[in-house]
């Protein structure tokens, strides 16, 4: 049966025509209790969904949508194996790589929760070794620098995950500097080559098929620079001054990198859901191993919560159904993700990728073209940075927008720097004041009646509270986890593969057939108008330059 032809989804839409107009100042005026009735608590996490535009009659009906998409079978199925990435054919586990050693999960036919933990063994002598200056370059000098290079969920989880978690750095660390490079044009690595010493830097090569061209554009000019300072044999570059990382061992053989240095990843894990396993590498080079569990732990803690927990009390599935209200029954179709700490800078990047990626489809599962809306715009901004940028338009714009806020309650609590606790409350306060604003406008105002028409704000726009005790590892695992799962159930309900990426392939295979005439092999090979204009105007401003 079609999506919108379900009886929940229709009961929805009756509900959203009697309800959608109401502003939220009338739900607070209506519901005394509306935080107790709407947050709700897993570890160190707490929700508080009592700023969305729903009742408990909304929450009770998006339950039922949830049962009639039979959500709990598919949190079964992902988490047993099942071959949920289904143009694929094959299980999407990352949950997998976050459970304990002693525990058994078989995929065709073969228990693989002892490679993952051998492959974190592996990853805790390299991260020691390190840490212990007992890895060295070619000249015997200690390593000092770690450079990454990976591209999508080979650099945006961990990127995200070492700064978000850069106080939790370990005395055993020493002084490890930690560089993230990306971009095919090389241009951050440029940017770092000239002031790095080649003797005492390591690099990272993140990529699952080992064929990724940016990454290894980005290795090979590495490579070089090693060569051309060291005068050193490629065999003793390799081994000291290259760790690769992925899925095809054949291919890193074939680049160079020797047994010793390759760590394992599985055909099961997506890219963008896989800190959690060796990519991740980078992440416990900057807060060792020990914290890396840690983060292990705490998004565990939030995988059980979602596998276990009642659809009304469940973190990501409320979540994520109130986004499904938001998208597909009040046309909200825009969600802006607002850390208020600057450790987080890097997360709503991350959530870019992971929700717009993962559900940015217009087909079913089965191939249909779908006639609803799925996957919205998603960008943010630090928040107070966003408060000196696009906030004017949350709050007077035209536009109707669903916001996040993600904030920790204590920081600064143990080093004694009082000017840094009231910067932390500063922040706290004006993460409290832009939600309430945001939800309630000219009604937190006493004299709103009397000021200009300049100075109105209408409100209603719909935004959740993320409030961590504290950003640790495990609250920081806890966090992740929770929205990996909540970018599931929409899947689910929208019924789509959340786990492939062909737009992001098709833009690749592209590419490749552009490369023969920017060399000016097969130039006379015709595209299009546009993209044959451009080839020729590039081509004389080479030919103009040379």
């Amino acid at each position: 049966m079609a999506l919108t032809d379900k009886k929940s989804w229709k009961n929805l839409r009756q509900h959203a025509e009697k309800t959608g107009h109401l502003h939220l100042s009338e739900l607070f005026d209506d519901e005394g209790q509306r935080f107790r009735t709407f947050s709700r608590r897993s570890g160190n996490l707490l929700l508080d969904y009592s700023k969305q535009r729903v009742t408990s009659k909304t929450i009770e009906l998006l339950c039922s949508l949830a049962r009639e998409c039979e959500l709990k079978s598919w949190i079964e199925r992902l988490f047993s194996g099942d071959a949920v990435n289904s143009s694929e054919n094959r299980p999407a586990l990352h949950t997998a790589l976050r459970l304990p050693a002693d525990s058994e999960l078989n995929v065709d036919g073969k228990d693989i929760i002892g490679g993952i933990h051998e492959t974190l063994a592996r990853m805790e002598q390299i991260v020691n070794r390190i840490h212990a200056g007992q890895w060295r370059g070619y000249s015997g000098l200690p390593v000092t620098t770690i450079v990454n290079i990976g591209v999508g969920g080979s650099d945006l989880g961990p990127f995200m995950a070492s700064k978000a978690l850069s106080d939790w750095q370990l005395a055993t660390t020493g002084n490890i500097d930690l560089i993230f490079v990306s971009t095919m044009d090389g241009s951050q690595l440029a940017e770092h080559l000239g002031d790095l010493n080649p003797a005492t830097t390591l690099f990272i090569i993140s990529s699952k098929s080992f064929t990724t061209i940016d990454t290894l554009s980005n290795a090979n000019t590495a490579l070089q620079w090693l060569r051309q300072a060291s005068g050193a044999e490629d065999e003793v570059l390799f081994r000291r001054h290259f760790i690769g990382v992925s899925g095809d061992a054949d291919r890193m053989a074939e680049w160079g990198i020797p047994p010793k240095s390759r760590l394992q990843l599985w055909d099961w894990i997506g890219g963008r859901y896989s800190m959690w396993s060796a990519i991740g590498l980078p992440i416990a080079l900057e807060i060792g191993m020990h914290g890396f569990r840690e983060m292990l732990t705490g998004a565990h803690a939030m995988d059980k919560h979602f596998r276990s927990a009642e659809f009304d009390r469940n973190l990501p599935v409320l979540l994520a159904m109130i986004s499904v209200w938001n998208i597909n029954f009040l046309n909200i179709r825009a969600h802006a993700i607002l850390p208020y700490d600057g450790r987080l800078s890097h997360l709503p990047a991350y959530l870019e990728q992971l929700e717009m990626e993962s559900n940015g489809k217009n087909v079913t599962r089965e191939g249909n073209d779908i006639d609803y809306n799925t996957c919205p715009i998603i960008w943010g901004e630090i928040g107070p940075n966003a408060q000196h940028a696009f906030y004017q338009l949350l709050h007077q714009g035209t536009e109707s927008v669903m916001c996040d806020f993600v904030v920790p309650a204590r920081r600064y609590q143990d080093n004694g720097n009082p000017e840094l606790q009231e910067q932390h409350r500063l922040t706290l306060a004006n993460c409290l004041a832009q939600s309430r604003i945001l939800a309630l406008g000219d009604n937190v105002i006493d004299d709103d009646v009397t000021a200009p028409f300049f100075k109105h704000y209408r409100g209603n726009q719909p935004s959740t509270t993320l409030l961590l005790d504290e950003l640790t590892p495990y609250s920081f695992g806890q966090l992740i986890a929770l929205y990996e799962h909540k970018v599931f159930v929409q899947s689910v309900i929208w019924d789509i593969n959340p786990f492939d990426q062909w737009g992001v392939e098709l833009g690749k295979e592209m590419a490749t057939t552009l490369i023969a005439p920017l060399s000016r092999l097969g130039i006379d090979t015709n595209f299009d108008s546009s993209t044959d204009g451009l080839l020729a105007a590039i081509l004389k401003q080479q030919d103009d330059h040379s």
